[in-house]
């Protein structure tokens, strides 16, 4: 397999469009409002605790959907809802994109429904796909509550550097501040990491 290609930066511009990205079994398509009831239906009381701006207000799907609103007007930001069999069951975001320094932050909710089941490794490697193939990023990095174990383990399996612990680095609505354990990965290490997602999707 030839290693995947580097291009120079795009611009800024490009880096925050969220354009339709298709894999074997999941479409990630911008997240909208229309989404709101799947996710509304799909989640759980887990679901919301480790988002990291404390998730929607109320467990209804209009709340939901001023949640998602919310997401879509924050700078710098570009979300992608993650659509398996045309039903929205999580959200993929650049959370944070520094064009001008070539990195990019990935942050990922999967519903009950969506996690162990691949829907994880796949859409991250659409989006670094798109971070590091088309958008000419240097760097991915993931920040992750240090209580969630789940989302710890995927990141270390997904191949990421673990770089270290933020402390009490993010204060959510209810006042706790919480731990954020910082991972990345760097474009040198992007055709490592591509390898193993794709072994592990069954398409390398």
């Amino acid at each position: 397999m030839t290693d995947p290609v580097s291009p120079a930066p795009a611009p800024a511009s490009e880096w925050l469009r969220a354009p339709t990205l298709t894999g074997p079994s999941i479409v990630l398509a911008a997240l909208s409002e229309d989404h709101a009831a799947d996710l509304h239906a799909g989640a759980d009381e887990a679901t919301v605790q480790f988002l990291s701006r404390g998730g929607p207000a109320h467990h209804t799907p209009e709340a939901w959907a001023t949640y998602v609103a919310d997401l879509n007007a924050l700078p710098n930001r570009v979300n992608w809802a993650v659509l398996r069999g045309g039903v929205a069951v999580g959200r993929i975001s650049f959370s944070e994109v520094r064009a001008d320094d070539r990195w990019a932050e990935i942050g990922t909710m999967l519903l009950p429904a969506a996690q162990g089941v691949g829907v994880n490794p796949e859409a991250k490697w659409l989006l670094m796909t798109r971070a590091f193939e088309v958008l000419g990023a240097g760097r991915v990095q993931f920040k992750v509550d240090a209580r969630n174990a789940r989302s710890l383990r995927a990141t270390e399996k997904l191949g990421a550097v673990r770089e270290g612990t933020l402390r009490q680095y993010q204060v959510r609505p209810d006042g706790y501040a919480r731990d954020s354990v910082m991972f990345s990965v760097l474009r040198d290490e992007w055709p490592q990491v591509r390898s193993g997602l794709l072994a592990r999707l069954g398409t390398a």
